[in-house]
């Protein structure tokens, strides 16, 4: 629990997986029935780039801060629109709104949000950014355990983005087994997974267990800065979706196509879509 994402916001990670979470929120609103977004590991849900955390590591000038500088043709292309407009408000005072901020400016009035928390100061800070917010639940609460007891939700429709910090070592077990109590309990529901792209083995790991999952169609997007180092740094970002829609794929590689040339390390920078039906690359 000792993981703060207030030294990596902003940076190439949360901009695509972001900007993919947006397309996901974006399908569920094509249809006037209303859903339930649930982010099991919230964060605070706003964070200051001014920050000592934020200036500590200057992570985000090579995410959001390479989209602020001369991207305008970028951020005109349609598939970022609701990413576009999710930032707005933010990047003029230097910030950077986390996933539930994200979806919570993407809701449309029936439409609601729950978010979970468990470190004690990141909680309360999510707490009160959506004091008040009738369509907003801020839960301290362990995101895992939210998925055996808190899905389906009443409005039967929705998304489940989880986004741990792979702190632990366990964690790849702790996604599996959380997903697998959810998918009893509502195998409708979109679960979007983040994962870092760092260690070969861990992603081959994750990958096998989630293919051993009850599920009809998993879509994969993977962004590589660069190539896998033998240092096992932080060279790219992973996003698998379990039940995506029809329209993901594409879009996912439109959006990739897109941000890929801005986010890269020079010609490095490479990204792949695929099924889970499909071959790995």
């Amino acid at each position: 629990m000792n993981y703060r994402h207030a030294y990596h916001a902003g940076n190439f990670a949360d901009v695509v997986k972001h900007a993919l979470l947006t397309r996901l929120i974006a399908y569920l609103k094509r249809k006037e029935k209303p859903f339930r977004v649930f982010d099991t590991h919230a964060g605070r849900g706003s964070y200051s780039l001014t920050s000592d955390e934020a200036q500590r590591t200057g992570e985000h000038a090579d995410g959001v801060g390479r989209l602020v500088q001369g991207a305008a043709d970028v951020m005109d292309d349609p598939l970022l629109a609701e990413y576009r407009e999710a930032l707005a408000s933010d990047l003029s005072e230097d910030r950077y709104p986390g996933s539930p901020l994200i979806a919570r400016r993407l809701l449309r009035p029936q439409d609601r949000l729950s978010a979970y928390e468990l470190h004690p100061a990141d909680a309360g800070a999510l707490k009160t950014l959506f004091a008040g917010d009738v369509q907003t639940k801020a839960i301290a609460l362990d995101g895992w355990l939210a998925l055996g007891s808190h899905v389906p939700p009443k409005e039967k429709r929705g998304l489940v983005l989880i986004d741990p910090p792979f702190e632990r070592t366990d964690e790849v077990d702790a996604i599996a087994e959380g997903l697998g109590k959810a998918l009893q309990r509502w195998a409708g529901g979109i679960y979007a997974v983040w994962y870092p792209l760092k260690r070969p083995a861990l992603v081959a790991a994750l990958h096998e267990r989630l293919e051993a999952l009850p599920v009809s169609e998993r879509v994969t997007a993977e962004f590589f800065r660069e190539p896998y180092s033998t240092d096992g740094r932080f060279v790219g970002t992973g996003l698998t979706v379990i039940n995506p829609p029809f329209v993901f794929a594409a879009e996912a590689e439109k959006v990739l196509t897109t941000l890929a040339p801005l986010l890269g390390s020079g010609a490095a920078a490479t990204f792949s879509v695929f099924t889970s039906s499909s071959p790995r690359p």
